[in-house]
């Protein structure tokens, strides 16, 4: 059974959050909110916040700005994941993806269907790593950015979560680029 180490100390990790949305501004962004809110109550920083529309190319060159910042360790998506004509979130992800994390987006449904029950096959939740940063897309809703956060990426994010987490694997992410000179 998975549980906290509590001799290993914590360690805190930078977040960058974008909410996609063709509609939401700062005053409304309830899903920003809800994860900004937990990921600073957990310990860790949010280190950049932005609203991008629902479009790939500024979908997919917001991601970029946050994977070349050796500041940001995770980016967390809220929006964009679901299957209308403007939904295009998993795929500016897979432009910049090296690896997915499948488990993640199926974790995400098997959780969502206990809640929501078949409409969670509507979600197209992804993760996955490009250049040593982890990249995470939840849906828009601030019951899925607290499923997500709260029932994964909590305990997925805590250096202190045993049998294992990701934030052990982050020196070793980067093993396959050539060296810089």
């Amino acid at each position: 059974m998975p549980k906290l180490d509590e001799t290993r100390p914590f360690l805190s990790v930078n977040i960058a959050v974008m909410t996609i949305s063709d509609s939401r501004t700062e005053a409304d962004d309830k899903s920003g909110d809800v994860l900004e809110k937990m990921i600073k109550e957990d310990g860790h920083k949010v280190s950049a916040r932005s609203i991008i529309k629902d479009d790939i190319a500024a979908i997919t060159s917001q991601l970029q700005n946050h994977i070349n910042n050796s500041e940001i360790d995770v980016v967390i998506t809220t929006g964009g994941t679901g299957v209308t004509g403007r939904d295009t979130t998993p795929e500016a992800f897979k432009a910049v993806m090296e690896k997915e994390i499948e488990g993640f987006g199926e974790l995400f449904r098997w959780i969502s269907y206990s809640k929501i029950g078949t409409s969670t096959m509507q979600s197209r939740a992804i993760g996955g790593v490009a250049k040593g940063t982890y990249l995470f897309a939840l849906p828009g809703s601030p019951s899925a950015c607290k499923d997500g956060w709260g029932e994964i990426l909590r305990s997925q994010l805590d250096n202190r979560h045993r049998p294992c987490n990701l934030v052990e694997l982050m020196p070793r992410l980067q093993e396959h680029l050539p060296l810089e000179s």
